[in-house]
């Protein structure tokens, strides 16, 4: 049974396309999204995050899901010399970065453990996928070109790994560099193909806010292709990745 299905979650349209699976699947994967929101969303003063961050729980309170995230930013921190950063000063705790990337993965995790092996789901054009659609053919994954919506720069056949792009272009110029505390530029967008989502998303955020060091950089990190648009429409791809004609 095929069920395709889209709701408003974390702030973004989510769609679940599952090729061997139910509704109650696609349940499945908004109920746990939707609980990531009330837990870890840096918006909402009850979260789990604005309570730490704020100092009304203790580190030692906090879940082993929060725990692991965090555990992550300090990997991804470390990893980019501090490009990646989730507490700025003055800023608010926002583990945003990780958050999307982990939670989504994990609802693939979710689905993989219920049994489905052909799946796609898409979290505002960050995208996790399972096996093939049909038969012989791979999800195919458009890249928004920097400057039109309405085209792709590229098109990407993706089986069982994960691509997710960072840009300006949705959203303004809401990632910094972690070193100033500034938006990023150099960039027009970043975008990573690998293994699973969590990683996909977070190198796509630090490369990005690298500016022009960011797609050498993200390029060298395991498991990890490529495709990236410099402020001069210069375009920096890994061989490897999967482009579709």
């Amino acid at each position: 049974m095929a069920v395709n299905a889209v709701r408003q979650v974390m702030g973004l349209p989510i769609s679940v396309d599952l090729r061997d699976g139910t509704q109650r699947d696609a349940d499945l994967v908004f109920d746990w999204l939707h609980e990531v929101d009330l837990r870890f969303s840096p918006f909402r003063l009850d979260s789990e995050v604005t309570r730490l961050g704020d100092g009304k729980i203790g580190a030692d309170e906090i879940s082993d899901d929060l725990r692991h995230v965090l555990a992550l930013c300090e990997t991804y921190e470390n990893r980019s010399d501090g490009v990646f950063k989730v507490l700025l000063p003055g800023r608010r705790l926002d583990p945003n970065a990780i958050v999307k990337g982990w939670s989504v993965q994990r609802a693939a995790d979710m689905l993989r453990a219920a049994g489905l092996r052909r799946f796609c789901i898409n979290a505002g054009g960050d995208v996790v996928t399972a096996g093939e659609p049909t038969d012989g053919q791979p999800w195919r994954v458009g890249i928004r070109h920097p400057d039109n919506e309405h085209e792709v720069s590229v098109v990407l056949g993706v089986r069982n790994g994960a691509v997710a792009t960072s840009a300006a272009y949705e959203r303004g110029n809401h990632i910094l560099d972690g070193r100033t505390g500034l938006p990023a530029f150099g960039l027009l967008s970043m975008t990573v193909h690998a293994p699973d989502l969590t990683t996909a998303d977070a190198v796509s955020t630090a490369a990005f806010a690298m500016g022009s060091d960011g797609p050498q950089w993200a390029a060298g990190q395991p498991g990890c292709l490529v495709y990236a648009v410099d402020s001069n429409y210069r375009v920096f791809r890994s061989p490897e990745l999967p482009v579709l004609p």
